[in-house]
C-alpha cells in the first residue's frame, strides 16, 4: 500500500484513497481482515499526516530546543518528538482551507466508510472474537 500513499496534493490524495480503499474492500471480498484492516490504517495514516502538514506546513509541530529535554520527563512527553516539551509552533492561518486539509478531508471520507463498512465491522468482530475473547479452559 506504501506506493500508493500519497498526500501531497487534493488530487494525488483523492487517486491515493480511493486506490487505497479500492485494496481495502478487495481484502473484505478475500476475507483478509488483516489486509483490510491495515488499509484502513494508511486511510487514517493519510488523514493524520495531511492535517499535520495542513497545520505546520513545514512539518514540525514543536519549536526546536534542547536535544534530550523529554529524556527524564513522564509519558507522553518521553515519547515521540525529541522536542516535545518545548512551545507548539502556530497553526497555519490557512489550517483549515489549504491545500493539505482539502487532502485531509479526502482521506477522512474514505476512513468513516471503511471503518462503518458493515463487512469491515463483522470481520473485525469475528477476528476479536478468535483472537482476543479465549476463554479459558474449565
Amino acid at each position: 500500500m506504501l506506493p500508493h500513499w500519497r498526500f501531497r496534493t487534493e488530487a494525488e490524495a483523492r487517486h491515493s484513497a480511493e486506490t487505497i480503499y479500492e485494496l481495502f474492500e478487495k481484502y473484505l471480498l478475500h476475507h483478509d481482515f488483516v489486509g483490510a484492516d491495515m488499509a484502513r490504517k494508511y486511510l487514517q495514516m493519510g488523514f493524520t499526516r495531511a492535517r499535520r502538514y495542513a497545520n505546520h506546513p513545514q512539518g514540525r509541530k514543536y519549536a526546536k530546543g534542547t536535544l534530550g529535554a523529554t529524556k527524564d520527563q513522564p509519558y507522553p512527553y518521553s515519547a515521540g518528538s525529541k522536542n516535545k516539551a518545548n512551545a507548539i509552533l502556530p497553526q497555519a492561518e490557512d489550517a483549515t482551507t489549504n491545500e493539505k486539509a482539502r487532502a485531509a478531508q479526502v482521506f477522512k471520507k474514505y476512513w468513516d466508510q471503511a471503518r462503518a463498512h458493515p463487512e469491515y465491522q463483522q470481520q473485525k468482530l469475528a477476528f476479536k472474537e478468535k483472537y482476543y475473547h479465549k476463554k479459558s479452559p474449565e
